[in-house]
């Protein structure tokens, strides 16, 4: 009986390991360079090619701030801007770093402060966005227009950025949903290009994001049925002043998440990674509070210290990670897979790419072994990664 058990497993090994050979020869003959991990969902090597080797993972490091910000903060963490009134109805407000204050969110924020203060006049708006240093600056963030390149902020609104369309010297919001003010029409005719664009709020003074923020707030508070008459200015909140109303983010953190992922946000990520270390430290938040949390958490589940993280986006090169770590770090973010995108055979992955680098790591859908966890590094090729992650749906 024992031997015809070992026989007929000794004949499944056999038949297995020629469709193993025609796998690896496959995706070696497309990519001999390239880096391509795949591990059952036990754990087990089903392909290593290159894969000790350590490499940059642009983008895909959002999967890693995911799962950490997942473990940290976890799904139905809501962030929170606070509201101050003073005697002479001035309107303090303290950021938080929602990294969605968006134009929609202002619109549902607006008329709730106003139930709460009443519609007569603010004389003024003070934002006080002291949880971020003034000195903060995330690495990989060049002083460009580009929205991806927007600084983070504890009060910016529309990820610190400005979608607007220009004709010469006149400019109009690009968006239904947002109206256009004094500051962003100055932004966008110093630096803005004609015709329809988003562009970052200026690096040379971060102040005028977070005014920006303010002068936006102020007009739905006028759509609203309010007014502002004062100035708006950077300070902090009144000694002594309790909020008159606190405002959660409508979306919580796991949807925050899914957008992230799915947009490759900068900004939202580095606003969430700045939170991890905020949330376990205390404020005002910083890069050191949160590259440490990150290490102890790496450390709880065994993630090899070859990972390194110095920013949450995933825009600087000197993050660098292993096939190995980054696995393992998959295995534990695998509850959340749906976050993700998704191809039409169901696999669920994170692009990242930069000059000279292309990624893509996630959860193949096969039908040998069910869901696998694969890393593919690439120098150049973005199109290739995709071929790569056909060819393991298929094979595997």
């Amino acid at each position: 009986m024992w031997f015809r058990l070992l026989a007929t497993v000794f004949a499944v090994l056999l038949l297995q390991a020629p469709a193993f050979a025609d796998v690896k020869d496959r995706i070696a003959s497309l990519a001999p360079s390239g880096l391509v991990f795949v591990l059952d969902e036990d754990g087990n090597e089903l392909l290593a090619q290159n894969a000790d080797q350590p490499f940059v993972p642009a983008s895909v490091a959002k999967l890693v701030t995911a799962w950490l910000a997942m473990e940290e903060l976890g799904g139905d963490y809501r962030f929170k801007t606070q509201f101050y009134l003073g005697d002479d109805r001035v309107l303090y407000v303290r950021g938080g770093g929602d990294p969605f204050l968006v134009s929609e969110e202002l619109a549902v924020l607006a008329p709730k402060l106003l139930d709460e203060t009443g519609t007569e006049p603010f004389t003024g708006i003070v934002v006080d966005a002291s949880y971020y240093p003034a000195e903060l600056r995330i690495p990989g963030i060049e002083a460009t227009d580009e929205a991806y390149d927007a600084l983070n902020s504890a009060l910016a609104v529309n990820f610190n950025t400005i979608n607007a369309r220009r004709n010469g010297k006149t400019v109009r919001s690009a968006e239904e949903q947002t109206p256009i003010t004094p500051l962003a029409i100055s932004q966008f005719r110093a630096r803005g290009p004609n015709g329809r664009s988003r562009i970052s709020l200026t690096q040379e003074d971060p102040s005028i994001g977070i005014r920006y923020a303010g002068e936006l707030l102020a007009a739905f508070i006028e759509r609203s049925g309010g007014s502002v008459k004062g100035e708006i200015s950077l300070g902090p909140v009144a000694a002594g002043l309790t909020p008159v109303y606190v405002h959660e983010q409508s979306r919580d953190l796991a949807e925050i998440l899914r957008q992230m992922l799915i947009g490759s946000n900068n900004y939202i990520a580095n606003q969430v990674f700045l939170e991890i270390g905020a949330q376990r430290e205390g404020g005002p938040v910083s890069l050191g509070k949160s590259i440490r949390v990150a290490r102890e958490i790496f450390a709880a589940h065994d993630v090899p210290d070859a990972m390194q993280l110095v920013e949450g986006s995933g825009i600087s090169r000197d993050n660098s990670f292993t096939a190995r770590g980054l696995a393992r770090v998959l295995g534990h973010f695998a509850p959340h897979a749906e976050l993700l995108r998704k191809t039409r055979a169901g696999s669920r992955y994170k692009t990242g790419t930069f000059s000279g680098v292309s990624t893509l790591a996630g959860f193949a859908r096969t039908a040998e072994h069910g869901d696998v966890r694969f890393v593919i590094s690439l120098n150049g090729g973005g199109k290739l990664r995709f071929r790569l992650l056909t060819a393991i749906e298929r094979d595997f």
